[in-house]
Order: structure tokens, then sequence, then C-alpha cells
């Protein structure tokens, strides 16, 4: 297993962008669900532990191009061992993103690049995704509901 405070490969030109303080993401809990630009466009996005390893993916199903959260957050099956669309049933291995079962096929969520290191997640926009513009009317990003206090933003 990679180790965990390694740098992340060609990670170093771009900006990192801090999404969470590492214990606001539980195994295998809630997601935290953030909002990103896909090809200029807004869309959100989530990030999850799962096996011990912070996972990213775009919000967004690879057979119909909806959000699949069944609740905010919430991804994971019943036995929170894979993830599933909400509105047709599509299945996917959380850890690669791979389609396993249901009407998405052969396809793949599209992954966003994270790293966890000194207590915090990480994550690296890429060509296609990039961040949120921060304006004077921004909120603040997104936690799961099962944050502690103080992984909550002041508001």
């Amino acid at each position: 297993m990679p180790d965990a405070d390694a740098p992340v490969a060609g990670a170093a030109e771009r900006e990192a962008h801090v999404l969470c303080e590492s214990s606001a993401l539980a195994e295998r809990g809630s997601a935290l669900v953030f909002d990103v630009l896909l090809w200029g466009h807004p869309a959100r996005a989530f990030a999850l532990r799962f096996d011990g390893r912070v996972v990213a993916y775009l919000n967004r199903c690879a057979h119909v191009p909806v959000e699949m959260d069944w609740q905010p957050g919430e991804f994971l099956d019943h036995d929170r061992r894979w993830i599933v669309c909400s509105i047709h049933g599509a299945t996917y291995e959380p850890a690669d993103g791979r389609c396993i079962g249901g009407p998405c096929g052969r396809s793949r969520l599209m992954p966003l690049e994270v790293h966890e290191a000194g207590g915090r997640v990480y994550w690296y926009p890429s060509r296609d995704i990039r961040p949120v513009p921060a304006g004077p009317a921004a909120s603040p990003p997104a936690v799961p509901p099962s944050a502690p206090p103080s992984a909550r933003p002041a508001v």
C-alpha cells in the first residue's frame, strides 16, 4: 500500500485544495459532497473513505448523467460495500469506480485525484474538473452530517 504521506505524482505543479480534515471521513461512512466545474459547467463530486483509503468521484452515474446519492452524502448500499446509483441501481466498486452491475455496463465513475496527508484530505483539479471560483457569495464547503462539530465550518 502506498505511503499516505507520499506526494502524488504530477501533483507538485498543480494547486492542492483542502477538502476536509481526515477525521471527517469515517470508514464506509457518509461522503463529503462538494461543488466542482466539469468542462466549465457546475457539477457535484464526492469523497469517501473505503478500506482505509480516500477515494473521490464526480457525482454522476456512468449510465445516465444524474447525481447518485439517495440522501445527501449517502452513496453506499445497505451493506456499505458498493456505490449504488439511486436512480437505476447501477453499482460501482468504490476502490476504482468500475461498474460491477446494473445498467452501467463496462463504464466507470469519473475519478478525482485526492491525497491524504497531515490529517487533511486534498483534491488536485484536472484539466476537465476544476474548482468553483471563490467569490463574495461563496458558501462554506460541505461536510458530512456525521462530521464532528470541530470539522464543520463556522457559519
